[in-house]
């Protein structure tokens, strides 16, 4: 089995602590909870990672468009050397608090992030080279800070997940998770991503609002046959249109086909790009006779 994540993955990197992997069922000792002697420690030196849905949740929260979130709370950071990229919470100016951290508490916990709702226990998904669905597994981390872990109290982490709210926020984001777990396990055999197809990863996973403002343009609607009453969810539900993304980007990206196209178009854009490689492997073979040619009268001299 291919481990498509590693210990420098998890949400809690820099943990001197080596996570153990087990399944749902594994019993935890641990609790939070106002009053403990750690409280908003792990909120005081944040390394979190975003899902989609986090953005989604988080932009609704505060009332603001996925741009301005993008900006003012979050910081890109590369999944993979030179690769596709994804965000990360932005801490206070000039410290390492999270910038919605109160004493009190968390100032968005009904809305808090994924890797928020799973501390201390950290995701992992997995797949097979020859397998095209994920598998879930899990680690515990324990970090010298949190006094939670002596709390007295028992619990699997499954009932521990369902307890955080995360369940739904990992079906949620089960599509982009296997999109990167099929850009990590094709490797090279998919070729090096162009910029642009990085920076259409980007837009769509991420800016909510500047996707949607791409999906009514005119070179969008004239290429894909999308029917008015879906047109109209992805106008208006953020989540739709999260969930349509992901199949828009393996369509794009890995030839994952399930959005209706307007084949007349398709047909004239996929001959205007055969033309245009015509054209390039022309001029390249132009360049290589005259290069050729240069190269004897050369050596003539």
């Amino acid at each position: 089995m291919t481990d498509t994540y590693n210990a420098a993955d998890l949400p809690f990197s820099g943990s001197p602590v080596v996570p153990e992997m087990s399944d749902g069922s594994k019993h935890i000792q641990f609790q939070c909870r106002k009053g403990i002697s750690c409280w908003n420690a792990c909120c005081s030196n944040i390394d979190i990672s975003l899902t989609p849905y986090d953005i989604v949740r988080l932009k609704q929260r505060l009332d603001i468009s996925s741009g301005e979130l993008l900006q003012k709370y979050t910081v890109p950071y590369e999944l993979e050397p030179g690769g596709i990229a994804g965000v990360k919470l932005r801490p206070v100016e000039n410290g390492t608090a999270c910038q919605f951290m109160l004493p009190e508490g968390c100032g968005v916990y009904e809305d808090r992030p994924t890797a928020c709702r799973y501390y201390p226990v950290a995701l992992l998904s997995m797949r097979k080279q020859d397998e095209y669905t994920d598998t879930s597994s899990y680690a515990l981390v324990k970090e010298d800070h949190c006094k939670g872990h002596f709390e007295p109290r028992n619990l699997t982490i499954d009932e521990y997940r369902a307890e955080q709210g995360v369940t739904e926020y990992d079906e949620l984001a089960r599509g982009w998770r296997q999109l990167i777990l099929k850009k990590k396990s094709s490797g090279p055999s998919i070729g090096k991503p162009t910029k642009r197809s990085l920076q259409l990863f980007f837009m769509v996973c991420y800016d909510t609002d500047r996707f949607r403002e791409f999906i009514v343009s005119q070179g969008f609607t004239e290429l894909y046959d999308i029917p008015a009453e879906e047109m109209t969810k992805l106008l208006t539900n953020d989540t739709e249109l999260m969930l349509f993304g992901f199949r828009f980007l393996k369509q794009v990206l890995f030839g994952e086909n399930s959005i209706a196209m307007h084949q007349e178009t398709a047909a004239k854009r996929l001959e205007k790009a055969q033309e245009k490689l015509k054209q390039l492997e022309e001029e390249a073979r132009a360049k290589r006779m005259t290069d050729s040619d240069e190269m004897y009268e050369d050596d003539g001299e």
